[in-house]
């Protein structure tokens, strides 16, 4: 038994594996840095243009006495919002998901 229990010990040994990233480890890594982040940038527009739609859907739905084309204006603003805190906040939930991650043992 004291055999089986080495070699099983040894096998899990070769098991373990570490992951570190590396920014610099793969080349191109700063091209696609720059074309998340231009993501980010046409994301956010995309946030505004719902944030200024929502509004005024919200504000000639309410002129007009339509309560649905109100609601769904105050709707449209919330997505964008959401939106913009969601791209704002993605790289703080990364590293805290990834910080999080790495503490396990």
């Amino acid at each position: 038994m004291p055999i089986l229990t080495t070699i099983q010990f040894g096998l899990f040994r070769l098991a373990e594996i570490s992951v570190k990233p590396n920014p610099k480890g793969l080349p191109g890594t700063e091209a696609l840095e720059k074309l998340v982040n231009g993501l980010a940038a046409i994301a956010l527009l995309g946030c505004g243009a719902a944030l200024v739609i929502g509004a005024a859907q919200w504000g000639l739905g309410q002129r007009a006495n339509n309560y649905s084309q109100a609601a769904d204006g105050k709707t449209k603003m919330l997505y964008g919002i959401g939106g913009a805190f969601v791209v704002g906040a993605a790289s703080a939930l990364i590293n805290f998901f990834y910080g999080a991650g790495s503490a396990v043992r």
